[in-house]
């Protein structure tokens, strides 16, 4: 099986409806297994492969997420174009709850996540500057604004463990970092997209001022999931109207060859076992 567009759903997104000649996929990978099996079909003509990120029924906690395992899972199935649907809270009066946001920056906050393939004997840095794929980040928001949702191009996310949300010092310090969103699972997921070369990008559903706002200092579980809720809907229709945009040409953007200057170790000197790991990344560059 090979399908090019592979779409990562959030809290509350858990199925596409839509999708025709489903197929359930169990796979497993030299990192684990993923979040749940992942499900494949044809969403208005085209090709899909969907993953439930917190397992269908949200049963793991961002931080207890093998990323690592998702991303390879839907790297080995032909995946180049990644959407990713993400709840975050909002860090910005401007972004109210219930708007969306195509971010373009990233700050990791994280603390206890595997964020790479590599190591164990082969060392590799990739380039980070631009953590999202601009190409379809664009798309993205085209995608969006025809729908008729309110959406803003561009933002910094900043990517915390959670599980509990932030206190209110923390959420200030933030806003007066600049940051525009906070969420807790685009980071390390925009990070192992980059280094298996698949372009991804986030839609970001504000369902909360996070605790900073005078009117919102009581985040609950209970009033994210309603706003959440409410965007469900819009969010599918945003991904179907996206997955009709993406092109079937090769990629030009450098998402397609991350890698190509950043394994850093001889091939000779890389052990047997992770070249074997690993083959699906390098194969194109060691062979």
């Amino acid at each position: 099986m090979y399908v090019k567009i592979g779409i990562i759903g959030g809290s509350g997104f858990y199925q596409i409806e839509g999708l025709t000649d489903i197929e359930t996929i169990e796979i497993d990978t030299p990192f684990g297994k993923p979040s749940d099996n992942l499900i494949y079909g044809n969403l208005d003509g085209q090709p899909v492969v969907f993953l439930p990120r917190h397992g269908v029924g949200h049963p793991l906690l961002p931080s207890d997420i093998n990323v690592r395992a998702n991303i390879f899972a839907l790297k080995s199935l032909g995946v180049e174009w990644l959407i990713s649907v993400s709840a975050v809270g909002s860090l910005k009066q401007e972004i109210e709850p219930r708007h969306f946001v195509v971010p373009d920056q990233l700050y990791d906050h994280t603390k206890n996540r595997e964020s790479t393939f590599f190591g164990d004997g082969i060392a590799s840095h990739i380039s980070l500057a631009h953590p999202f794929c601009s190409h379809l980040s664009t798309l993205l928001y085209s995608a969006a604004t025809e729908v008729g949702a309110t959406v803003h191009n561009g933002g910094t996310y900043i990517c915390m463990e959670g599980p509990a949300f932030s206190t209110q010092a923390e959420s200030n310090v933030y806003r007066h970092l600049g940051f525009d969103i906070i969420g807790m699972t685009a980071a390390p997921e925009a990070k192992l997209a980059r280094e298996a070369e698949i372009c991804y990008a986030v839609l970001a559903c504000s369902t909360d001022y996070d605790c900073w706002h005078p009117e919102h200092d009581n985040v609950t579980t209970e009033m994210i999931l309603d706003n959440l809720r409410s965007n469900v809907e819009i969010s599918k229709q945003i991904v179907k109207n996206l997955v009709s945009k993406i092109p079937d040409k090769q990629r030009n953007c450098y998402c397609a060859n991350a890698l190509q200057y950043a394994i850093a170790t001889q091939p000779d000197k890389i052990p047997i076992t992770k070249r074997h790991e690993l083959k699906l990344l390098l194969d194109k560059y060691l062979t």
